[in-house]
């Protein structure tokens, strides 16, 4: 048994990652490779894994410890600064939006099901959920612009906990029903003994947590042991104190980190998003493995009419109910309306709420996880296969990563920007030295003035459309920093740093490790010292397109020239490649334009 546990664990930590993997390199939301996965290997289809008969007792456990990971992962990125302007709509989303969505699902459900009414409020209470899991994979892959994604960040971690905290309730109030207006009350008690201990104890905990980060009383390679460790601690905390409490504790714990001053957060946020990557692949596996197709045959074609409600009856309702008199424009909010994948935790409540109410004797709570799971896939595919044509079409999703952050406005930034504007590559130049962003700006290129990796840059530097980094200012420490920086927003295959002078045999002594930081921009033996050089001796940054008749060998065998090859366009000019290698080039085929350095010796 320990030796099929082990080996399932395997399987599904491998199968995750991979399909973590196709899912980036198909554009796709990886939910729905990994929710393919689940069912092709569990109950549905193969039964190669049973989750239940795998991990037991320990099951539910596991994944409400791992959900409030993935919570607390996400709530560390909502700093109450991303949503100015737009904080009522969050709050009226979580809130008023909630509860619109919540009856009318249920009452829908009722009707059309024929559900009984404790049963449809509890259904409605468990698909309320949008959640971290579902909507950060698709904003990823979406691309819209910030007040929307902020938006759909924003309700889709807060909701979650909030949306839990409601089936909670519900599922108390129907456990105790037959108590009359007692129960009613003994629900009330709870909310707010839950409440209490959320705000009391998620707090506390995020305000120790914040003090210890800040104070230095932990060396750096404990800090993420420590926090995951605290995490879990609080969450079990919570947990004892008020029933299925823990979720909205870690939840608060998190968003006060993210808003306390001058806490260094960044390493922990790093190693929760690589953490939850794993967590989201193997919960999703794990929970679709125990689908029982039985039961969704029993929901019938009606099933189909409740997604259709909760598509476009119940959610674009919430969203203009909870936007009236913001200031986003109608196609933003028909956006809105259009995207809202169910996830995890509306999964993992139905399935522990579906087990004890059928021990409670309601012969027809097990078709709360098919219904759960039917608005889960239902929402995720279509929302998936839609949503990037729609928000497109709408002119709501950001432009193509064509453009480029540069790192320096000197004259060889300037002349390489201008090289690449003319192609559609639209540079952005970053100088601290007015001077020369002056100059950069009357030869009409985009700049920022400013230091790049400064906490002004942070909240006003606007990357919307922008894929590359290139790091060429004369301060090569200030070049790697900001590869360092940047890695996470662009990935360090999209970094390019240029080298500042030639290799000598100390060299490592006196510089900035850059290992695994970022790649060279054009090769090793090509500098800024070299670059600036040329061009004060009249060298131009020149286009050549390549042909049949004269191709790479033909371009850099030219007589008489100095001839540097910097850059590849696409036939389509979709593409720009960067050189790195002296073999690089070789690569480019026939009717691609080289964009290059060139000097006459003559």
């Amino acid at each position: 048994m320990t030796e099929n546990l082990m080996l399932a664990i395997a399987v599904i930590g491998i199968l995750g990652s991979m399909a973590q993997w196709l899912a980036w390199w198909m554009k796709l939301p990886s939910i729905l490779l990994l929710l393919l996965l689940g069912i092709v290997l569990g109950k549905p289809v193969s039964g190669l894994i049973d989750p239940d008969l795998l991990f037991g007792d320990l099951l539910f456990p596991m994944v409400s410890l791992a959900v409030s990971v993935i919570l607390f992962e996400g709530a560390l990125t909502l700093n109450f600064r991303q949503i100015k302007g737009l904080e009522s709509v969050v709050r009226r989303m979580v809130t008023v939006g909630m509860l619109v969505t919540w009856l009318t699902i249920a009452v829908a459900t009722h009707w059309i099901l024929d559900l009984p009414w404790l049963l449809s409020l509890l259904f409605g209470s468990l698909v309320v959920v949008t959640g971290p899991t579902v909507i950060v994979p698709m904003l990823r892959i979406l691309k819209l612009n910030k007040k929307v994604s902020n938006v759909l960040r924003w309700e889709g971690i807060v909701i979650d906990p909030l949306g839990a905290l409601l089936a909670v309730l519900v599922f108390n109030f129907i456990i105790s029903s037959e108590g009359g207006a007692q129960g009613l009350f003994e629900v009330a008690l709870d909310f707010g003994w839950i409440l209490m201990v959320c705000c009391v104890l998620g707090g506390v905990a995020g305000a120790f947590l914040g003090l210890v980060l800040r104070r230095h009383w932990l060396p750096e390679y404990l800090h993420n042991v420590f926090t995951l460790t605290l995490v879990f601690a609080v969450f079990a905390l919570s947990d004892v104190l008020a029933h299925e409490s823990g979720l909205l504790t870690v939840t608060i714990m998190g968003m006060w980190l993210a808003n306390s001053k001058n806490t260094p957060i960044e390493d922990i946020l790093n190693f929760k998003e690589s953490l939850t990557v794993l967590l989201i692949s193997g919960l999703f596996i794990i929970l679709a493995a125990r689908l029982d197709l039985d039961e969704f045959l029993k929901i019938g074609w009606w099933s189909l009419v409740i997604l259709l409600v909760v598509q476009f009856v119940a959610r674009p309702l919430k969203v203009f109910v909870s936007t009236w008199g913001s200031d986003l424009a109608f196609k933003e909010k028909i956006v809105l309306s259009w995207i809202a994948p169910r996830g995890i935790v509306a999964a993992a409540v139905s399935a522990l709420f579906a087990l004890k109410l059928e021990q409670q004797g309601y012969a027809e709570a097990n078709l709360l996880v098919s219904l759960t799971f039917m608005v889960i896939i239902g929402t995720v595919v279509f929302q998936s296969a839609t949503a990037g044509w729609l928000s497109k079409k709408l002119g709501v999703a950001n432009p193509e990563s064509k453009g480029i952050l540069m790192v320096g406005s000197n004259p060889v930034a300037v002349a390489i920007a201008e090289a690449l504007n003319k192609h559609g590559f639209e540079c952005l130049l970053t100088d601290s030295h007015w001077r020369y962003i002056k100059e950069a700006r009357m030869k009409d290129i985009k700049t920022y003035y400013g230091n790049v990796v400064s906490e002004h840059a942070d909240q006003h530097l606007d990357l919307i459309g922008i894929g590359k980094l290139m790091a060429v200012s004369m301060n090569k420490d200030l070049n790697l920093l900001a590869a360092t920086r940047y890695k996470n927003e662009f990935g360090v295959a999209n970094i390019f740093v240029l080298n500042q002078e030639e290799k000598n045999r100390d060299d490592h002594k006196h510089s900035v490790s850059k290992e695994g930081k970022a790649r060279h921009l054009f090769t090793k033996d090509v500098t800024y010292a070299k670059l600036a050089s040329l061009l004060s001796q009249g060298a131009q940054i020149k286009t050549t397109l390549l042909t049949e008749e004269f191709g790479y060998q033909q371009y850099l065998s030219q007589a008489n020239k100095v001839i540097i090859p910097m850059f590849g366009v696409s036939p389509d000019g979709s593409e720009l490649r960067v050189f790195t290698r002296k073999e690089s080039i070789e690569k480019i085929n026939v009717d691609w334009k080289v964009i290059g350095l060139i000097h006459s010796k003559e």
